[in-house]
């Protein structure tokens, strides 16, 4: 039994590792499409100040590519907050990922091209996903601060390897052993 339990920690400190390596490369991929699309958003501003009548470009079509390209650089930022508190907690935090999402359609209602008042679905759906966004990030915001916070800081304060092998030891001390791995896990935090 205790060599078993050894597999499973090296294995669960060998997953540890390699999600850690992922979440990496994925901060240094991000960096790069930000640092790309900031190139790009100020090649596109500066050639709109230098080439173009200022009065029809900045009032029509090319102000909304701004915005646009502006608003792809946030979410990209945003993306990169994201895994790089993953990588720091170990924890997926909603609260970005909602306003992430808030900020993409944000983005997409902004950018919408002209006719687009013709399509009663997409505007519709966007909508929809407007409030479905809006109302989960409040109900996030609004549901129990204290338990969620202290939850949130005894999770923190563990690895991901940690808090595997502190569940499989209590599996493994429930009455029948834990070998089903049917057990409740009510007592367990996510």
């Amino acid at each position: 039994m205790p060599q078993a339990r050894r597999k499973r920690r090296s294995f669960l400190l060998l997953v540890d590792s390699a999600e850690q390596q992922v979440a990496k490369l994925l901060t240094v991929i991000t960096a790069v499409v930000i640092v790309a699309a900031l190139i790009q958003l100020t090649i596109r501003v500066s050639l709109a100040l230098i080439y173009t009548d200022r009065n029809s470009y900045w009032l029509g079509d090319g102000l909304i590519k701004i915005l646009g390209d502006l608003l792809t650089v946030l979410i990209a930022l945003e993306v990169l907050q994201n895994v790089t508190s993953y990588l720091r907690k170990h924890v997926i935090q909603i609260e970005l990922v909602l306003v992430t999402a808030l900020t993409a359609v944000a983005r997409k209602v902004i950018v919408l091209p002209a006719g687009s008042e013709n399509k009663p679905q997409l505007l519709i759906g966007l909508g929809i996903a407007s409030i479905a966004l809006a109302g989960s990030y409040w109900l996030v915001k609004h549901s129990s601060p204290l338990d969620s916070a202290a939850r949130q800081e005894e999770w923190s304060s563990q690895s991901n390897t940690e808090r595997a092998i502190a569940s499989q030891d209590a599996d493994l001390s429930s009455p029948g052993g834990g070998d089903d791995g049917l057990e409740s896990r009510a007592d367990h935090p996510r």
